[in-house]
């Protein structure tokens, strides 16, 4: 397996695309540490990884609070004996209306989630990989140059993560540690089941790519797996792109 004996942290584990990659995780072998802010969320997804087999323990974190965060992973680390794999898979909400109706607060909202987390959580990581030598953050979200008008401030967020991305392997890289993003264009699978537009916007993510299909949550999966192994152990500071062809240039 993969990932054998391996200890990873999903961040957002009870959402859609954390919970695919927790699961892809505990069948290559991980032991998988679920962190989120709601609980039966999380059970879900712990749940479905020990009915296959796995193992996974849950935590109710905050991951724009510093000391749960640092708290989190310090507790990791000392029980299961080190920390692998960091995956940081939280969403970010938006207003999506156009720059010039937007306030500031809400136009920073998305950014300031998505850089803090982001940071919050690989820095807890790099510090307990750091003395191992080894490591991998992964990161979801990223995005190319590629944006559409009225999405508030959510293209920003996404290209700030890119940003961190680049600091955090040029930093990390020395010792061992490993950071990527992923990227997928958008997955219809992951919208919620009341979302009253979905077979339009299916239509148009799946229009846009050179595949004619999107990724699956199942693809996800798989990648995240890949991309956290030894087999991809020369891949750091880059964007993992499974869109299907939508997002075409970096």
């Amino acid at each position: 397996m993969l990932l054998q004996d391996k200890i990873a942290i999903v961040y957002g584990a009870g959402g859609s695309i954390g919970g695919a990659a927790a699961r892809a995780f505990a069948r290559e072998g991980a032991r998988v540490f679920l962190a989120g802010r709601t609980r039966a969320a999380l059970d879900k997804t712990a749940a479905a990884i020990r009915d296959a087999g796995g193992t996974a323990e849950t935590a109710q974190v905050d991951a724009l609070d510093e000391g749960q965060v640092d708290a989190f992973a310090a507790d990791v680390a000392g029980r299961a004996g080190g920390i692998d794999i960091s995956f940081n898979a939280i969403g970010i909400q938006d207003v999506q209306k156009p720059l010039t109706e937007l306030s500031a607060a809400d136009f920073l909202r998305p950014i300031e989630v998505a850089a803090r987390t982001q940071f919050l959580t690989a820095r807890a990581a790099v510090r307990h990989m750091t003395p191992r030598r080894s490591g991998v953050i992964l990161m979801f979200g990223g995005g190319g140059p590629q944006t559409i008008p009225g999405v508030g401030g959510l293209k920003v967020a996404l290209d700030a993560m890119e940003s961190i991305r680049r600091q955090w392997a040029c930093e990390a890289g020395p010792y061992g540690i490993r950071v990527v993003t992923m990227v997928t264009g958008g997955i219809p699978e992951s919208l919620p089941e009341d979302f009253a537009d979905q077979e339009e916007l299916t239509a148009a993510l799946t229009e846009s790519t050179l595949l004619k299909r999107t990724a699956s949550l199942a693809d996800v999966g798989d990648v995240a797996a890949f991309v956290a192994s030894d087999r991809a152990r020369t891949m750091t500071s880059a964007t993992v792109n499974i869109s299907c062809g939508a997002i075409v240039d970096y």
